[in-house]
């Protein structure tokens, strides 16, 4: 019998603030009060050990999207330094919702993990890096969490094989995940958080589900598939300049998801007797006695 988990709901808000530190409060905050999610999400890059040279000085690709005349200009503009983070952490401490941060580069896994957060995110595009990884599993102890986007199942079977090694598997949460801004639904392909299941489910502590596509019905379905953590990408504005905003969720549709995640989890049980008392009485009512 499956078992339903309560549904734990992130809200990523990733560099969305655009480099401002007001925005990113005002993100938690609303997520908080509003949107009643149980953790905010940033990122975290040291963008000159992530970006060869040539990266860090080539203009960006969509240069409407861009904060700076490089796109390593672009990601520095976007950038809080570990001193914001500890704020940031702080501010979410003192209204009652978890902080965390996705790391990009080992230094920024350094970072993040002198700030003790609860968990630290792996995103796909770094999965495979085993110095990052070595590194947290031997000195952070809080929860790892890493998608698997971009990711075949053989280097999925590697990554997991590796916690395992390190005595970290069970506290490892491995999300589905299709990378692309947005995803169309063809290509979110749910039925991976079967596979995970399958594979994993008694090996690591917990499977997600990140989601890059429009609206909530995907993510309610994760849900009842198994994936238990949610996590969707959350913006003021969907119109924002920057390639993230067209994927995220604005505050009301964070609130419905969280809403409905929670009222799908109520719902999601087998009845306790033949005739719930909530039946009786319509049962005495309306039941046909000609029989």
């Amino acid at each position: 019998m499956t078992e339903f988990k309560k549904p734990y709901v992130i809200a990523e808000i990733g560099c969305n603030h655009k480099g401002d530190m007001a925005i990113a409060k005002e993100l938690i905050k609303i997520a908080k009060i509003f949107c009643n999610v149980d953790a905010v999400k940033f990122q975290k890059r040291n963008n000159i050990e992530l970006l060869t040279e040539a990266q860090y000085n080539a203009p960006h690709p969509n240069a409407s999207n861009s904060y700076g005349d490089t796109y390593g200009a672009h990601r520095e503009f976007l950038e809080f330094d570990v001193n914001e983070h500890q704020e940031l952490k702080d501010y979410c401490e003192s209204i009652g919702i978890t902080y965390s941060t996705s790391v990009w580069d080992t230094t920024s896994a350094k970072e993040i993990a002198s700030l003790e957060p609860e968990f630290i995110k792996i995103p796909s595009a770094c999965n495979n890096n085993f110095e990052m990884l070595g590194w947290l599993c031997d000195h952070y102890k809080g929860e790892i969490h890493i998608s698997t986007g971009m990711t075949t199942k053989d280097e999925a079977d590697t990554l997991v094989n590796y916690f395992v090694e390190k005595g970290r598997n069970k506290d490892l949460v491995l999300y589905n995940c299709t990378s692309g801004y947005p995803v169309p639904f063809e290509d979110v392909c749910l039925l991976d958080i079967n596979l995970l299941k399958q594979k994993y489910g008694n090996t690591v502590k917990h499977i997600g589900f990140s989601g890059h596509h429009l609206g909530i019905a995907v993510d309610i379905a994760a849900y009842t598939l198994g994936a238990n953590i949610i996590e969707r990408h959350y913006t003021i504005d969907r119109t924002w300049k920057g390639t993230d905003h067209a994927a995220s969720l604005e505050p009301m549709g964070l609130r419905k998801l969280s809403r409905d995640l929670n009222a799908v989890h109520s719902a999601l049980s087998f009845k306790s007797k033949d005739i719930l008392p909530i039946e009786q009485v319509q049962r005495d009512k309306l039941k046909n006695r000609k029989v």
